[in-house]
């Protein structure tokens, strides 16, 4: 698979690649991190919030983020 690289001013996120190198994380966990460090700091991080702006249900992030990310991130 070819991987494009594209020199981006605007509207992208850097980050780590830390966590998502992680083996111990699902990709649940790993994508739902990925997210939150992309979304600005005033954003709604409740556990209703993320799953209004997922496809997923409270539980699947409640999982995804208490049960696997590091820190037992406050949600």
């Amino acid at each position: 698979m070819a991987i494009f690289r594209i020199e981006k001013t605007q509207n992208y996120t850097v980050m780590s690649n830390h966590h998502l190198r992680n083996p111990a994380l699902s990709l649940k966990a790993k994508g739902l991190l990925s997210q939150i460090l992309s979304l600005p700091e005033n954003r709604d991080y409740t556990l209703s919030g993320l799953s209004r702006i997922n496809r997923e249900s409270i539980d699947v992030i409640r999982t995804a983020s208490f049960a696997e990310l590091p820190g037992k991130m406050p949600l």
